[in-house]
């Protein structure tokens, strides 16, 4: 299987044109002489979660078939920090190296001070999401002395569900009989009886 290089790029709007990214990356490209150059692109927000460009790209770094991937910038790839590193991290598990050309990021695994920024760059995410834990932790504590309830409602039963809940647990039959007796799913059976 030839291994080929991805260039990836990325506007945010219809207004916005692919060709200055295009023109840099293909010029970067030729200029190292890598001559199997596959491109995926998308229009869109990087704010949005899937990007049909982005998720071919990393369906190809998947199945091996990418070498290397050249952007522009790194914020042309990823959505947050978080994400950029998440993406940066499964490209690094699958050995393809990430190259911001503009920014001098090369994380090439023969490359020393790229590998540095490509870890630098995965502890400011974990420190990222650390926080959040952190933040949602305290939430909870907080809402919690507030008197909120939180998690799923109790199932409340009526005194009929109650009564068929309790006759079906003196004589047991089958779960899809006990929903009937109650008039629920199966699987809302099945926690009810697990509840109580």
């Amino acid at each position: 299987m030839v291994m080929k290089t991805a260039i990836y790029l990325r506007v945010s709007t219809t207004d916005q044109h692919h060709d200055p990214q295009r023109a840099e990356l293909t010029e970067y490209c030729a200029r190292r002489g890598w001559e199997n150059v596959v491109e995926f692109s998308d229009t869109i927000s990087g704010a949005k979660f899937s990007r049909v460009g982005l998720d071919r790209l990393m369906a190809d770094v998947r199945r091996g078939r990418v070498e290397r991937v050249v952007v522009v910038k790194l914020d042309r790839l990823g959505r947050s920090l978080p994400h950029l590193a998440q993406v940066v991290g499964e490209m690094d598990t699958h050995r393809v190296a990430l190259i911001a050309t503009s920014q001098s990021i090369d994380t090439s695994h023969d490359n020393p001070a790229g590998r540095l920024q490509m870890h630098v760059l995965m502890a400011v995410a974990e420190f990222e999401r650390s926080l959040i834990r952190e933040r949602t932790r305290a939430g909870l504590v907080a809402a919690r002395a507030r008197g909120a309830t939180l998690g799923r409602r109790p199932i409340q039963l009526s005194t009929d569900q109650r009564k068929a809940l309790t006759d079906w647990k003196a004589a047991p039959t089958t779960i899809r009989e006990l929903a009937a007796r109650l008039d629920v799913s199966t699987g809302k059976a099945h926690a009810l009886l697990k509840a109580r």
